[in-house]
């Protein structure tokens, strides 16, 4: 995509989608999937919950498809399975199609999503050590959560000095929701994630055994794995994704442009299967049994006892600390948590342009409706007459309680969508709210002029 003076300012929101739209064979507007053999990518997180329970409790064998899942190690791995061909689609962090798209970490790949699978989900989480030593030094500040990222300022430098390296921690994935929601905690603490501390890559699974071993000082990632290291006295939860964005974006169902194009019916039938997994997982009544088909050794293969805790509204933050209770810890259909919101996708791409991996002379908006289609969701969701949003972006940050979107097909009831710092993202305005942060690719030197190339994507 050539880069475009319309992604640097302020934006218009208008344009027509494409359409890739389901055909119609017998007059009910659903037509027979192109193929009913398909393969989904997903990685041992709780968050893979609406592909498991479509699996198991046969939301994808009522639309005609036999779905197999394939678990996979890493998020390269998904991408690049996805991008080959290997797999028809999968679970991915929502910054992995837009991610594709550009041509960011990897050679240019169109990838686009329809739905997105959960809001939430994710957390930091600090080795014992650190923390120990933090609350010998500020015992008052680390009985608090959350926590304020500016304690780490007190002991980076003795860090450094006899540790000869900086203060590590680690990420899922360069363009995850946990890189960015890691640096918008640390930035907001006064801590530059460049230059202060130093931001690994590293799996999910694998994160409690790098904390464990001290190559790492802490880290962001989704359940079980903050709670696995809880339970075994190796970390504490210092803050939960939904205290540094409330009912942010996590995961999506992503799939190229290509596959779309090609099996719009079975694209379709397995976006109906979804929501009604989306919708049946968030009932309170069957989360007990989400958590232990998701802890079965084929798919999570984690303590039933751990990973039941984020899945119930329960959660520690440290091994002897009492459970508090976090209903919106893991979002899957409530608060039209399915539909993939394009102002989500501007908000993913203005951390990218902050945090050096985007161009910021593209064109944001375009991309946006490239990759995002709530259009085709909106196909999807009429047929299991589950309601929508009528358009396609919504200021985020401005509600700090439950609220109802009128602008929908029938009224939706929707959660609180703040951020750590009181920040307000209007989505027409990506340029503006890119200023506003001290930590940012923009500041001091101001726009690149227009299709200049400065080895960004």
């Amino acid at each position: 995509m050539p880069a475009s003076a319309a992604g640097a300012g302020s934006i218009s929101l208008a344009g027509t989608d494409r359409q890739i739209s389901a055909k119609t064979g017998d007059g009910s507007g659903i037509g027979k999937p192109e193929r009913t053999l398909v393969s989904l990518g997903f990685i041992p997180l709780t968050d893979c919950a609406p592909l498991v329970v479509a699996v198991e409790k046969e939301f994808f064998a009522r639309e005609g498809l036999e779905v197999s899942l394939s678990k996979e190690p890493s998020w390269a791995n998904i991408r690049d399975k996805v991008a080959l061909g290997v797999l028809d689609g999968a679970q991915m962090l929502a910054g992995i199609p837009i991610a594709a798209s550009l041509g960011i970490g990897a050679v240019r790949t169109s990838m686009m999503t329809a739905l997105s699978l959960d809001l939430n989900g994710n957390a930091i989480t600090l080795s014992r050590a650190l923390c120990e030593r933090l609350r010998a030094q500020m015992p008052g500040q680390m009985a608090q959560r959350p926590l304020d990222a500016g304690v780490l300022r007190e002991v980076s430098a003795a860090y450094v000095s006899e540790r000869r390296r900086p203060m590590t921690f680690a990420v899922v994935f360069p363009v995850s929701t946990h890189n960015y929601q890691l640096r918008y905690w640390l930035a907001a603490g006064g801590i530059d994630p460049d230059r202060d501390v130093r931001i690994v890559v590293v799996p999910p699974s694998q994160m409690v055994a790098h904390l464990e071993a001290g190559d790492i000082d802490g880290y962001c990632v989704g359940e079980p794995w903050n709670e696995v290291a809880v339970a075994r006295g190796s970390g504490e939860v210092v803050i939960t994704g939904y205290e540094i964005w409330n009912n942010g974006p996590e995961k999506v169902l992503g799939v190229t442009r290509d596959w779309a194009e090609n099996f719009p019916n079975t694209h379709q039938a397995m976006l109906r299967a979804l929501i009604r997994a989306g919708q049946w997982a968030d009932q309170p009544e069957n989360r007990m049994e989400v958590a232990r088909l998701i802890a079965r050794p084929d798919y999570v293969d984690a303590d039933f006892d751990v990973v039941k805790m984020s899945m119930a509204g329960s959660f520690r933050y440290g091994q002897a600390a009492e459970p508090v209770q976090l209903a919106d810890f893991n979002v899957f259909h409530r608060y039209a948590a399915g539909f993939p919101w394009r102002s989500h996708a501007l908000w993913i791409m203005t951390q990218m342009v902050r945090w050096r991996q985007l161009d910021p002379a593209r064109d944001l908006a375009a991309a946006a409706r490239e990759i995002y289609r709530p259009d085709i969701y909106r196909q999807a969701a009429e047929a299991v007459g589950v309601d929508y949003p009528l358009h396609d972006y919504k200021t985020e940050g401005k509600n700090s309680a439950p609220w109802t979107l009128g602008d929908a097909s029938r009224e939706i009831a929707m959660g609180p969508d703040l951020f750590l710092d009181g920040r307000i993202f209007d989505p027409q305005d990506t340029e503006s709210y890119i200023r506003s942060f001290e930590s940012n690719q923009l500041a001091g030197g101001g726009l690149p002029a227009p299709n200049s190339n400065d080895g960004t994507a």
